[in-house]
């Protein structure tokens, strides 16, 4: 096997020929622009069960696949980096787009001792007055709240073992607990948690397209009641949302 490369980015996937290659398209040009060149960097795909062309896409981009059967986006995530080599992960959903300098910059920020990890922050491929409210009156303030960010996530692998991963009992939220369990690995040693500059991920809004701008509104409200009375109801919500697309 070739050197070990320097980070390990893991795309978890399940049926995502549609916007894998656009994906895969923004990783190569940020392969390139690396400065400890493009392999540096290793591509680990996290199949979870895809029954359309995304495993074959990702081979055919000279992506590792790794083949995950459990249905909860932790345990895709936690899937794909059990395959990692890199020193550094990091984690991008597939219908994101990267930044042209996102490796330099994890690089420049796990370099500094006194970072634990972070993320790249996101915006819209396109936005409208329901997604700007969804962004900066729901999804902001939490994320505030919770002092993380979103995004590209990114760690030292050392890091990743050390806190157990992502939390496969959670169905949904899972990218924020592993930041928030970071931020608290990083205080106790005297670290940060940080958000990269200048190289915000793209995320998609193919869920806003789908169930209108203003969805948030109301899905959110569904899944609020469901948490905090009827069980039931949330189960549907996060099944539906998160679970039963793109069958």
């Amino acid at each position: 096997m070739s050197e070990a490369p320097r980070l390990s980015l893991v795309v978890p996937a399940f049926n995502e020929a549609a916007l894998l290659p656009r994906l895969l398209g923004t990783v190569g040009v940020a392969r390139l622009r690396y400065l400890h060149g493009p392999e540096g960097i290793e591509v680990i795909v996290a199949d979870n069960g895809s029954t359309d062309e995304t495993a074959a896409i990702a081979a055919a981009n000279g992506c590792r696949v790794a083949s995950v059967e459990k249905r909860v986006i932790a345990a895709v995530r936690n899937g794909g980096a059990a395959l990692a080599r890199g020193s550094m992960l990091a984690f991008v959903d597939a219908d994101m787009q990267v930044h042209p300098d996102t490796f330099n910059a994890i690089d420049a920020a796990l370099s500094d001792p006194r970072n634990v990890g972070g993320a790249s922050g996101i915006t819209a491929e396109r936005w409208s007055p329901g997604i700007v409210f969804g962004y900066y009156c729901v999804f902001l303030p939490l994320a505030r709240a919770a002092g993380v960010e979103a995004g590209l996530a990114f760690c030292r692998r050392q890091d990743w073992v050390a806190i157990g991963g992502y939390d496969e009992s959670l169905r949904f939220g899972e990218d924020v607990n592993l930041l928030w369990r970071l931020r608290r690995l990083g205080r106790a040693r005297g670290q940060r948690l940080v958000r990269l500059h200048g190289v915000k991920a793209v995320y998609s809004t193919r869920k806003f397209d789908q169930y209108g701008d203003w969805h948030i509104i109301w899905q959110g409200a569904r899944l609020l009641l469901g948490l905090l009375a009827h069980r039931r109801t949330a189960d549907r919500v996060i099944e539906q949302y998160w679970y039963a697309d793109r069958r």
